[in-house]
């Protein structure tokens, strides 16, 4: 009898989560449907914590909030980056998305200092500068009432405002160039790393062949920021020098020529990436939704009166933030994060073994009934205080949360703020009747086929 107890608590101990059964090489056919669908599908038909197989490799798909904070915060230790991240690098480097244990948590503590909130006040300015220079050259395409795609503008904007905040670099002149290599970049990494048969880096294939050559002049760029630097001798206390600065405690070294790149790079990327879709979402969810245009141009019209916003002004922009949270809940611009536990584990009454992939998706988790009342609706009230308070922590999770917590989130929420507020008062944008919005989940979450508007002055 004691033997028997034993065996039904180990059993219970190593209970197995509930997943679907469909052979691996199904998910892999064209025109399946897209991992965004595939895995609110599977969460609404097994639960909260979803086990798939995949070519011997077990995947656990956990949903909870619970789950989230235990995964990211609690028994951080236990969930290192998984090998995706380790793909990454042929993207960003060894840096601080990619890096692990104590070199990631030095290269943290460097750059922190470039994104404490009193710092990163003193961004607001060339935040609406670069955002009203744009509204200049936007312009001439309202008066004839041309179409555009505001994805391709959101991303030469916000890629202008990180390389002069973190950078004191001016790609005024050279943004919509270089975020076409971001673009061909992101895409064909993407295309690589998802083939279904991995073929030699060395092979000259086409898709090799686009981005090593984005990759060449995005590393040129960042060696140029490194160069001129060095050769100015400057030093305006910007995220460059911090890193250029910094010397090992106990060699007494700085960082080689290699590491400052990846840093930079990395920074360079995430910095305005992801803020770029943010914006690109919002502003097709607010043309999805007029009434809550209106609302959030009352809001505009009684604090700002029509001049610039300013930093002092976003405590009173309290719609304006509403509106940008709940567009990132419904788009978060990092729509999963990987994990890969180290030791045997138990979450949500499951046996974890060591060894599995952990998948979080912000996408899923967004979209759980239990703690968002008709979750697919665009409801920016959800975000106020009240409604807010009510629901757990990692309910709502669009930078990650833990010890690795997004280092730019203070950074982007002040820069999407500010750029909302200035467009709108200046353009309504309205969706090209008939365009298709498909969602892009790659290492953010893009537009298939790009954002395309029309704009009307106000």
């Amino acid at each position: 009898m004691i033997d028997t107890f034993r065996r039904s608590m180990l059993d219970q101990q190593r209970a197995i989560a509930p997943g679907p059964r469909t052979p691996p090489w199904r998910l892999l056919l064209p025109n399946n449907n897209s991992p965004l669908d595939f895995l609110l599908t599977n969460q609404r038909t097994y639960g909260d914590v979803v086990r798939f197989e995949f070519f011997g490799n077990v995947v656990h798909l956990l949903v909870h909030p619970d789950a989230i904070k235990y995964v990211l915060q609690d028994n951080n230790r236990n969930y290192p980056k998984s090998e995706t991240y380790n793909q990454m690098k042929s993207l960003l480097g060894n840096g601080l998305v990619t890096s692990e244990g104590n070199f990631w948590l030095k290269q943290r503590r460097l750059a922190q200092p470039a994104f404490h909130r009193q710092r990163i006040a003193s961004f607001g300015t060339s935040m609406t500068d670069a955002t009203e220079r744009m509204l200049t050259q936007w312009q001439p395409i309202a008066e004839r009432g041309e179409s555009f795609d505001l994805s391709a503008e959101m991303m030469s904007l916000t890629m202008q405002i990180i390389a002069k905040t973190m950078f004191s670099a001016d790609l005024s002149q050279e943004s919509a160039a270089i975020g076409r290599d971001v673009s061909a970049a992101f895409t064909t990494w993407n295309a690589l790393t998802e083939a279904r048969i991995k073929l030699p880096e060395w092979l000259p294939t086409p898709n090799r062949h686009r981005f090593n050559t984005a990759m060449a002049t995005l590393d040129k760029l960042m060696y140029r920021f490194i160069n001129e630097r060095r050769v100015s001798g400057d030093d305006p206390g910007d995220l460059l020098s911090m890193l250029m600065n910094a010397r090992d405690e106990e060699t007494g070294e700085g960082m080689s020529d290699q590491q400052l790149r990846d840093e930079v790079l990395t920074i360079f990327l995430a910095g305005h990436e992801t803020t770029s879709n943010a914006l690109t979402w919002t502003f097709y969810a607010l043309s999805q939704h007029p009434e809550v245009e209106r609302r959030l141009r009352v809001e505009l019209a009684e604090v700002l009166g029509g001049r610039t916003p300013t930093m002092a002004d976003l405590p009173n922009l309290k719609y304006t933030l509403m509106v940008l949270e709940e567009s990132m809940r419904l788009y978060p611009p990092v729509w999963s994060i990987e994990r890969r536990n180290l030791e045997d584990d138990r979450v949500g009454g499951y046996y974890i073994p060591a060894g599995s992939y952990i998948v979080l998706s912000q996408h899923v988790t967004h979209r759980h009934p239990a703690f968002w009342e008709n979750p697919d609706v665009f409801d920016p009230e959800r975000f106020t205080p009240e409604r807010a308070a009510t629901r757990p922590r990692f309910a709502y999770f669009p930078f990650g949360g833990g010890p690795r917590q997004c280092i730019g989130n203070n950074f982007a929420l002040m820069e999407a703020q500010l750029i909302l507020a200035t467009v709108l008062q200046h353009y309504r944008l309205s969706l090209v009747p008939g365009h298709p919005v498909v969602p892009e989940p790659m290492i953010t979450l893009g537009q298939r086929h790009g954002m395309y508007m029309t704009l009307a002055a106000v």
